[in-house]
């Protein structure tokens, strides 16, 4: 690989073999080195080829002035979401979560912590990048020796979940309320408080996730009219107080968020409020 810029000792921008413009990473890997020089393969600890060119310059913008070091933490984070999670993430995440980072740790220096106004929110919708976000505190608690807040491992799940599904972290944020939103109107409806951890409780607060996706798109399922009609029709019956609340969900959603429900999407609230509240 012939070096292209180097932006410090240990990034430089240099070519794939598609002649794509890629940032390679490594401890001391363009100490004396010029441009038009090629690297040291051995150096290499990673490269990141970033199909978004925004994305790319961002991130170049950021390794001239943060260390390396951070950016070693959030991979190592990131490597483990894909894992765990079995998920893709956006490319935007080396970019925000190594931001986050480093911003985060030089607040705890100055002895500038902030509250997380979501954390038991995050806590119960998002448990598994919030434990990925607790696991990021013990990277940067070895490295650094400082310990953070859970507060910080709710802002990191949020930086993941937002990649998850390819939106600004803002508009996760609105997500988290939506749904905080949606459960809060079933409790109030019903009276009672429901177990958290029941896969029933999981399957309501996942399918409220992608619901809320297809809410803030104002994007519809298709569906099969007849089928769900019917379908509907019985579980009316069935389901008499789950099928009301969901009637109160739809108005909710129609009043604050403009978005119509159409039979189908009220047929599966029904079910998932039914199988909360029949919960023991």
């Amino acid at each position: 690989m012939i070096i292209k810029k180097i932006l410090n000792n240990n990034v430089v921008i240099t070519f794939n073999d598609q002649h794509e413009e890629i940032v390679v990473m490594g401890k001391g890997l363009a100490y004396g080195k010029r441009t038009g020089e090629s690297i040291n393969p051995e150096k290499i600890s990673k490269i990141f080829e970033l199909s978004l060119k925004e994305s790319q310059k961002k991130m170049i913008d950021m390794l001239k002035d943060i260390p390396i070091e951070y950016m070693e933490i959030s991979d190592q984070v990131i490597q483990k979401a894909k894992k765990e999670l079995n998920s893709e993430v956006d490319d935007s995440l080396y970019i925000s979560l190594t931001d986050h980072i480093h911003t985060s740790i030089e607040r705890y220096k100055e002895g500038i912590p902030i509250k997380n106004q979501l954390l038991l929110e995050i806590k119960h919708f998002y448990k598994k990048e919030f434990e990925l976000g607790l696991w990021a505190l013990s990277l940067i608690e070895a490295k650094y020796h400082i310990r953070m807040d859970d507060d910080e491992a709710g802002f990191i799940a949020m930086h993941i979940v937002s990649s998850e599904v390819g939106r600004n972290i803002s508009d996760v944020y609105e997500m988290t309320e939506f749904i905080q939103g949606i459960l809060e109107l079933v409790k109030s409806y019903f009276q009672k408080d429901f177990d958290e951890d029941s896969l029933s409780y999981y399957r309501f607060v996942t399918h409220l996730k992608f619901f809320g996706l297809r809410v803030f798109n104002q994007t519809k399922q298709h569906q099969d009219e007849s089928l769900n009609n019917d379908l509907l029709e019985i579980m009316k019956e069935k389901y008499v107080q789950p099928y009301l609340c969901a009637l109160e969900i739809k108005n909710f959603i129609e009043r604050k968020y403009s978005y119509y429900l159409e039979d189908e999407e009220v047929l599966f609230l029904t079910i998932h409020v039914a199988k909360i509240v029949s919960h023991k």
